[in-house]
């Protein structure tokens, strides 16, 4: 081989070399924090043995890691806010929002700390990371009872806070699965129809039915559309040019002030309201609400769904009154809409996650900011109002605790795919609101039946709960 070719061919190898050195300074400086932090990357799933705990408001273990095993005590009732830690599948609710926190320190692409940690190795004293703990709002007796109770049903959702805060207290939803055998069991709940793992409380949607009167009710008071004093007809139906919506199942309620219709739930007289509201009107209401808009949450949550108002129909408006038509929110938004009802219309801002603890250092993670303030303190009493009477002697007595004010309202949702859904929503006591309860139950007919029940339990246990 001659000079000049040895010199190409020593060329070629410092060349590609170089290009060796360069690319693995971009993967192990660069790139390796980004890389590490994938959820599927087997170091960090390594790393998980010392990953943080996940802690209830009183300190009881909601997730914790044992002999190398991620343990969800409670199974499948805190699965969908708990998620899971999947080598094979990654992680999702809570596992995932603060996967950063709880997973230890990651030192990829640092060599000084790489260095220390060989250096107290060779010297003895290294100790392994741990992650930090993550301090949640959730009260194991009331999340207890609010899965135990909607667990009678196929399928179904349930929300739990404390209006005063925007705390969530419990979060549930039905079906569930036990996030303990994620990797066994994970393709037979993704194949299952009646999606299990869908978390039902926030991206489940579904048309709020008569609960959504509460936002009508409260908007036709803020423009000065109706007063309390205001009357309505029912004959059991409303004819809007060719099109005429009905009351459920025949019903009438004849001759009503706005208190009696609501607390009677009249659909006649809220397509009355609606109309008389205006479009204009109406979807300002909803946007000082903030339906339709993102919601502000520590834990992904689908927002509402409205239809476009350039496109809108009277007869559409009419049925939005009451809360049909292609109106579409989740158990979340609704449990937001009673506690900003229940707060003298401050609408609070919801989370879940009070705290992360690491070591003897612990760090607030949220905001007591409220999100809005959609309704004057004097609108939010008169509504508080009409939802005590209704529990009192209106669509939602099923719902009375004894020795206990509770303000409600029920909701029958219908929708074209088979029997109605169940709703309630509630809080109580309604003097001074500590709990609000927001219940959905799919293809379960009345509220009044099926969700009031539900929420009125869940409610006795939330105000006897010593944290409440």
């Amino acid at each position: 081989m001659t000079n000049r070719a040895l010199a190409r061919v020593q060329l070629l190898l410092v060349v590609l070399f170089a290009v060796l050195a360069v690319r693995q300074f971009y993967v192990q400086v660069i790139a390796a924090p980004s890389i590490a932090a994938r959820p599927f990357n087997p170091r960090h799933q390594m790393m998980n043995v010392n990953r943080g705990r996940v802690l209830a408001s009183d300190g009881t273990v909601l997730a914790q890691t044992r002999d190398g095993k991620r343990i969800y005590p409670f199974g499948p009732a805190l699965a969908h806010a708990l998620g899971y830690v999947s080598t094979r599948y990654g992680t999702s609710g809570l596992e995932r929002a603060y996967d950063a926190a709880l997973s230890p320190a990651d030192e990829t692409g640092d060599p000084v700390a790489q260095a220390q940690r060989l250096w107290n190795a060779i010297a003895g004293t290294s100790n392994p990371e741990r992650g930090a703990d993550i301090v949640t709002t959730l009260e194991p007796a009331v999340q207890q009872a609010l899965y135990d109770q909607l667990s009678r049903h196929a399928r179904g959702a349930g929300v739990v806070i404390d209006p005063r805060s925007g705390a969530v207290l419990a979060l549930a939803s039905v079906p569930s699965f036990d996030p303990n055998r994620i990797d066994a069991d994970f393709a037979g709940i993704a194949a299952d129809a009646s999606s299990p793992l869908l978390d039902r409380a926030l991206d489940g949607l579904y048309p709020p039915g008569s609960t959504f009167k509460i936002v009508t009710a409260s908007g036709a008071l803020e423009s000065g559309a109706v007063s309390l004093q205001s009357s309505f007809d029912d004959p059991g139906f409303f004819k809007i040019g060719t099109f005429t919506l009905h009351d459920d199942e025949g019903e009438a309620t004849g001759r009503q002030t706005l208190d009696g219709a609501f607390a009677l739930s009249s659909n006649v007289d809220f397509a009355q309201i609606a109309l008389k509201m205006g479009a204009d009107a109406f979807y300002d209401t909803m946007t000082r609400w903030g339906i339709g808009a993102a919601l502000d949450f520590q834990l992904p949550a689908s927002p509402a769904r409205i239809p476009s108002k350039d496109a809108l129909t009277p007869g559409e408006l009419a049925q939005m009154g009451f809360g049909q038509g292609a109106l579409l929110v989740s158990p979340l938004q609704m449990a937001l809409i009673a506690s900003t009802v229940a707060a003298d219309g401050v609408e609070p801002r919801p989370f879940i996650v009070r705290q992360t603890v690491a070591g003897a250092h612990a760090r607030s993670v949220f905001s007591s900011a409220p999100l809005t303030t959609p309704i004057s303190a004097d609108t939010a009493a008169q509504v508080k109002k009409m939802m005590i009477d209704t529990v009192r002697f209106g669509t939602g007595t099923s719902a009375r605790i004894a020795g206990v004010v509770v303000a409600g309202k029920t909701g029958t949702a219908t929708n074209p795919f088979g029997r109605a859904h169940s709703w309630f929503v509630c809080f109580a006591p309604a003097d001074h609101p500590r709990v609000v309860v927001a219940v959905i139950v799919e293809n379960a007919g009345y509220g009044a039946e099926v969700a009031a029940p539900i929420a009125r339990e869940v409610l006795r246990t939330a105000l006897q709960s010593s944290t409440s």
